[in-house]
């Protein structure tokens, strides 16, 4: 039979570049151990712009083919495509839309769950909605005056809160505030990444994550794993990343009842199911001293890095990465 032409995109030009050039990767490593996939990589620059590994300029038409610059080389046909891409274009939906529209099947959330998931401030509303706790928040849509006051108002009310620009990914443009009189820079750098910021209470708990994912026609939920970080810190842009991170990782976290455990596998379903998630999620929640589960957020592209939680859950629970991507594709594409 033929391969399947894959074309593996990577980049992306934002913040999370980097990070996305390590994911890819793993799938390029996942994607080798079967012999049914004829691969195509592809790093996509700020400038929008598509280059091979070796340089070589080129694009992705909406003929589902890619053509490079080069007149010389011939077109090369796409079958399938992962948008290995964390953050803007990937994770906002904008190039599911593109996908959608040269009706080019693809991996991951379509566009509309995409969208909904990476603003902060929809993703709240959806949980709120499903019936699924989350976080106190304000979120706020300009830098002036009264946002500053509804800030302050909301730090005496909770004694020490979270800025986050709503649209960001990997922790960026998110700080810890334990002191009133730096509200008004950080929201204004807040708002550097994002129109719209959102204000959390400050939760004092334990840090869970479940990876979720469709397999052989199953939702799966694996059991909850743990982020431990480093004392007085939160899960940075550098803790997750950076190798001289302090936080510390569990598979599977320990000390959790059967209970709770279940509930919260129980949530993170609900809200895959009710965003309309595909194919695979990373759902983060707190549970605090006194057991109460509060869902954080969710990442419809999940880290792939060799230190990433997503991958080790899912063979934590009994299922190889390959495999299941492969059938993925497959159950697509037939």
């Amino acid at each position: 039979m033929p391969k399947i032409n894959l074309l593996l995109l990577c980049g992306g030009g934002g913040a999370e570049h980097d990070i996305s050039l390590m994911s890819v990767k793993f799938f390029e490593s996942s994607l080798a151990k079967s012999d049914k996939f004829s691969v195509l990589r592809l790093e996509l620059d700020k400038q929008g712009h598509y280059k091979t590994q070796d340089g070589k300029v080129c694009e992705l038409t909406n003929r589902r083919e890619v053509r490079f610059e080069d007149d010389a080389i011939a077109a090369w046909p796409v079958d399938y495509v992962i948008p290995c891409i964390h953050g803007y274009p990937a994770e906002t939906g904008d190039i599911q839309s593109y996908f959608n529209l040269i009706q080019l099947p693809y991996f991951g959330c379509e566009s509309e769950a995409s969208s909904n998931c990476f603003n902060k401030i929809t993703a709240k509303m959806w949980f709120s909605a499903l019936g699924v706790p989350n976080t106190p928040y304000i979120f706020l849509h300009q830098f002036d005056d009264e946002a500053i006051a509804q800030t302050k108002a909301a730090f005496e009310q909770w004694g020490s809160l979270f800025i986050k620009a709503a649209s960001q990914g990997s922790s960026v443009g998110c700080y810890k505030v334990d002191n009133k009189a730096d509200i008004a820079n950080i929201l204004q750098e807040a708002f550097s990444y994002s129109p719209y910021v959102i204000v959390e209470q400050t939760i004092v708990a334990r840090e869970l994550e479940v990876a979720v994912y469709e397999y052989q026609g199953e939702v799966v939920a694996t059991k909850p794993g743990e982020i431990v970080c480093d004392t007085n810190n939160f899960y940075t842009f550098d803790e997750k990343y950076a190798t001289n991170s302090k936080a510390k990782t569990y598979i599977e976290a320990i000390n959790i009842s059967d209970d709770i455990s279940n509930q919260i596998r129980a949530y993170a379903i609900k809200a895959f199911k009710g965003l309309k998630l595909r194919h695979l999620s990373r759902i983060d929640f707190f549970l605090t001293a006194d057991n109460q589960i509060l869902l954080n957020e969710i990442n419809t592209f999940p880290g792939l890095t060799p230190i990433s939680m997503f991958p080790k859950m899912l063979e934590h629970h009994g299922h190889d990465f390959s495999v299941y991507l492969t059938q993925i594709i497959e159950s697509q594409l037939r």
